[in-house]
């Protein structure tokens, strides 16, 4: 009864992956062990699957580059940003809508896919994602902006971004400001929101029932699988300790030390498990 339960919910569904980059992938330029053959697995299987990022700074392009360079030789197909996330959401919320963007090359590239007009002069959103240009004036037309009526989204809530030299202000960090002063929190469209899993999963046609989402942070990777209905993977290899994992009120549904720990083939998803 159990293995025909199991081809009847197989029936429409395939096996795919949604994995976090840095942590699990690679630690800044140098690759995590395991991950090359993580990827191969995938490849080898023809697995679908997406390299999911919080970062709205870099272009799908610029990705693939960075993955090459250690190694990694994937096509730019294979990656969605926070900056693509809200492009989906504004294409979706209000098509052909105007933003003020405090952003890097990332973000402003997916917004102008989608024909959103940058501009300061009455705008329908204030967008704020990672960026080098920020400074205080900038700063302050935001918040003049969302005082007098633009609605205030960001590409993610991450605090920090790792760097060789440590830690250094992402896009929750650089929202700050100008929350604090406007009263208005913005909208993320980053993990752990669940709209960004919907979209990754829709670009590569799956459901979430046989969806794997990889991941290093409780806080982020894993509570967005959970909350998206994925089966959840942490790797102990970026961010989150097995200590510190045991803190939360929710828990993954599989930990390994990395990626490589993983066989696409052969890990089953949540349903499967329980069946089983």
């Amino acid at each position: 009864m159990k293995d025909m339960m199991r081809r009847e919910g197989d029936r429409g569904y395939e096996k795919a992956f949604i994995i976090d980059m840095d942590g699990v992938i690679n630690k800044g330029s140098s690759l995590i062990p395991g991950a090359r053959e993580f990827v191969d697995r995938l490849q080898r299987g023809s697995f679908k699957y997406l390299f999911l990022t919080n970062n709205s700074y870099h272009t799908p392009g610029e990705l693939k580059a960075r993955l090459a360079k250690i190694g990694i030789d994937v096509e730019e197909e294979h990656f969605y940003t926070s900056a693509m996330a809200t492009a989906s959401f504004l294409k979706y919320q209000q098509p052909h809508s105007s933003a003020y963007v405090i952003g890097g090359r990332g973000l402003l590239e997916e917004l102008r896919k989608i024909d959103v007009r940058l501009t300061n002069e009455k705008p329908d959103y204030v967008i704020v994602g990672e960026t080098e240009e920020y400074d205080y004036a900038r700063i302050v037309e935001a918040t003049l902006l969302i005082q007098e009526g633009a609605r205030f989204i960001a590409t993610n809530p991450d605090l920090t971004g790792p760097t060789r030299r440590g830690p250094v202000p992402a896009c929750g960090a650089l929202v700050a400001p100008i929350q604090k002063v406007t009263g208005v929190a913005p909208y993320f469209l980053g993990k752990p929101n669940p709209a960004m899993m919907y979209w990754a999963r829709k670009k590569l046609g799956v459901h979430s029932a046989s969806c794997f989402m990889i991941g290093d942070r409780m806080d982020t990777d894993i509570v967005g699988g959970l909350e998206s209905g994925m089966t959840s993977c942490l790797v102990l290899s970026g961010v989150t300790t097995k200590k510190q994992a045991d803190h939360f009120p929710y828990k993954p549904d599989y930990i390994f030390n990395n990626v490589g720990e993983i066989d696409p083939a052969e890990i089953l998803p949540r349903r499967e498990r329980v069946l089983k």
